[in-house]
């Protein structure tokens, strides 16, 4: 393919995904490096970031300290299979609502059945197209935004978030925030009891472009907790990563 048609699939591809590619964190786990760097290859072609792991040893840690928005998981791995990451992550309170496409040279009935039962949200076989596994990433996690967003009400502690009506109450007293300490408190909050890294913060909060620097997110974490005194127990700084929110009611007791 020449750079000109190359560069127009590329044009039609994020026409159709829109924006929601940009900022998008894809893992994918995959012992075969050939394969690994053609998945990664074409999903950043279409704006996504990606991160390759190529044992199953070290993904559910990866995971659990820095959630991906999906995961492109091979079943065939090394150490420990795609089908016990994939158990391990559904039965994890933290990161079981994270959408899992099962990449897999098996192609018998039996084994999609299972990854699917075990949570898998695709079934990608090989060998595979992959434009059409592109699609199937943004497939899933339009499902997933979906699913998430019927969940209007955010609680933690005595905070809770009326996602459709843009409020914030803390012990049913209302608080006032700007649309961008709406969005980090209301992101900190659906990933409460995890670190997030200061960059995904950014990028979720400020956009993928963003370049104004990490003081800014220093700045509107500063003025959440001078509004929300709570917060300055609640939010944790993890020094040269990012902000932890837990709920120190529970924890307390």
């Amino acid at each position: 393919m020449n750079s000109k048609k190359l560069c127009l699939t590329i044009t039609c591809w994020r026409f159709f995904l829109g924006n929601d590619a940009e900022g998008q964190r894809i893992l994918i786990v995959e012992d075969d490096y050939d394969i690994a760097d053609l998945v990664a290859h074409y999903l950043n072609l279409a704006g996504y970031t990606t991160e390759i792991v190529n044992s199953g040893i070290d993904v559910l840690d990866i995971v659990s300290k820095s959630p991906p928005d999906l995961i492109v998981l091979d079943l065939m791995l090394p150490a420990v299979s795609g089908l016990e990451i994939c158990r391990q992550i559904r039965t994890d309170p933290n990161i079981s609502y994270l959408p899992i496409i099962i990449l897999t040279a098996k192609t018998e009935e039996s084994d999609r059945i299972v990854g699917l039962e075990l949570g898998g949200d695709d079934y990608v076989t090989k060998p595979f197209s992959p434009k059409e596994l592109v699609s199937r990433v943004g497939a899933v996690l339009r499902r997933s935004r979906r699913g998430r967003s019927s969940e209007k009400i955010l609680k933690c502690g005595p905070l809770v978030i009326d996602i459709a009506k843009h409020v914030v109450l803390n012990d049913g007293q209302e608080i006032k925030l700007t649309a961008k300490e709406f969005l980090l408190l209301k992101h900190l909050i659906e990933k409460q009891g995890r670190m997030v890294l200061r960059d995904v913060l950014l990028s979720d909060v400020w956009g993928y472009t963003y370049t104004g620097g990490t003081r800014t997110l220093d700045v509107h974490i500063r003025r959440i907790r001078e509004k929300i005194p709570i917060l300055k127990k609640m939010i944790i700084t993890v020094k040269q990563f990012g902000y932890k929110l837990i709920d120190v009611e529970a924890e307390s007791k």
